[in-house]
């Protein structure tokens, strides 16, 4: 069977073909858009046990007949196994479950054929670039990928980042924000569309997401000059739910240290004999710059110097350690200048990551169905898009913070002006 299937009897030929397992790399419309705003132009399948991939257009200038994506869906979801390069961004095209990620937790750096980056180079603002792309070119950039990636098949998945953290992150992608077009043009890329959309990425070192997608940083949204204007609610109000003393509280809840019914910073100020902000500064500098002989005597300390030195006993003797909740680990041989302080540092990142997942998990089964939406988290914030018919849902979410003992603080308004 030829590697091109261009009309729906070679289609159901090849569905009666198809084995169990699969790679499949989207090909959109074109690859510098956001897939929420994308279009599929082909689609590459290779059965795991065949010798060859297959090219299945949806649009191409080069097909004169093109294929219908409710057919190729239908086939994909009889599949037992997907395999692809980044399950949160092929979510996006088609959010089927047995969808496995082949990348993580690395970053994966896409290599186009020489012929995709000259006429995207030369057709820079066409939306739909890669359905002028020979089809040959796309067939042999899939081939490539596959070969790369193939060995990566019969590896463990991490199933928290696979099931949990893709579902999320996609699932916050596609909610988008919504802007006041004439200010969101005086600060950033012009547009020309009422909703801008973000783009996560937990594929990095300690797995803290950035979140950075034509050439705006959600993550780090200035607070002085008014950008942030540009972002309104959809609906009614945004709420953003900023948690109090986020690192410190996971540390003692991981030690099992008992702050007593008050947040870290507030009952370390009473063991200290110091007011709320000067516990914090005591407290972050024994977090990150080792303990002072002074402080070893307080319980908290204490607990957290154990945890820190069992860390780098397994770091140093196993050769890795596996963090709590996500079970990610850390390979002593694949970091550098590490010492027991980064080491937490580390940890407590990809655990304040992790923990986030599971909030926004229960976030979104209490929006399931709701004009409310979550449509942007930061490190320990979280900002809804709420429709005042939905108020009651803010009772839930901060129910949610409060099984984890979790302080936050709450601001809200029409724009993220806060």
């Amino acid at each position: 069977m030829f590697w091109l299937i261009e009309n729906t009897h070679q289609l159901n030929i090849f569905d009666k073909k198809l084995n169990k397992e699969a790679f499949i790399e989207i090909i959109p419309y074109n690859p510098y858009i956001h897939p929420s705003q994308n279009s599929i132009s082909c689609i590459y399948i290779r059965p795991v046990e065949d010798y060859k991939g297959y090219i299945l257009p949806i649009f191409h200038t080069e097909v004169p007949k093109n294929l219908y994506e409710d057919q190729v869906f239908l086939i994909l979801k009889k599949l037992d196994k997907i395999y692809c390069r980044d399950k949160k961004e092929f979510l996006h095209y088609f959010p089927l479950q047995q969808t496995y990620d082949l990348t993580f937790p690395n970053q994966f750096e896409t290599q186009y054929t020489r012929a995709h980056e000259f006429l995207y180079e030369k057709y820079k603002d066409r939306v739909d670039v890669n359905t002028i792309v020979p089809i040959v070119k796309h067939y042999e950039y899939c081939q490539a990928l596959f070969e790369e990636l193939e060995h990566l098949i019969e590896k463990p998945i991490n199933e928290f980042y696979n099931h949990k953290a893709s579902w999320v992150f996609y699932g916050i992608e596609s909610s988008g924000l919504h802007v006041d077009i004439d200010v969101y043009n005086q600060y950033f890329t012009k547009t020309t569309e009422p909703y801008v959309f973000t783009k996560y990425n937990f594929k990095t070192l300690t797995t803290r997401p950035s979140n950075t997608f034509n050439g705006v940083n959600y993550a780090a949204l200035n607070k002085e000059n008014g950008c942030r204007k540009a972002f309104k609610a959809r609906n009614t109000l945004f709420y953003e739910y900023d948690i109090s003393a986020y690192h410190p509280t996971l540390l003692a809840n991981a030690i099992g240290y008992d702050c007593g019914g008050m947040d870290i910073y507030s009952n370390l100020s009473e063991v200290f004999n110091v007011d709320r902000q000067k516990a914090k500064l005591l407290t972050l500098q024994q977090l990150y710059g080792g303990i002072l002989p002074e402080y070893k005597h307080i319980e908290f300390f204490k607990k957290v110097k154990i945890y820190v030195d069992k860390l780098w006993e397994n770091f140093q003797n196993k050769g890795y350690i596996e963090c709590p909740i996500s079970n990610h680990k850390f390979y002593r041989d694949e970091l550098d200048n590490m010492n027991p302080q980064k080491l937490l540092n580390y940890v407590i990142q990809n655990l304040e990551t992790s923990n986030n997942v599971n909030l926004m998990w229960e976030f979104f089964r209490i929006l399931k169905g709701k004009n409310t939406k979550l449509v942007l988290y930061t490190y320990d914030s979280f900002l809804f898009d709420v429709d005042e018919n939905e108020i009651n849902v803010l009772d839930s979410i901060k129910n949610i913070f409060t099984k984890q003992n979790l302080s936050y603080t709450i601001k809200n308004g029409i724009d993220y002006n806060f």
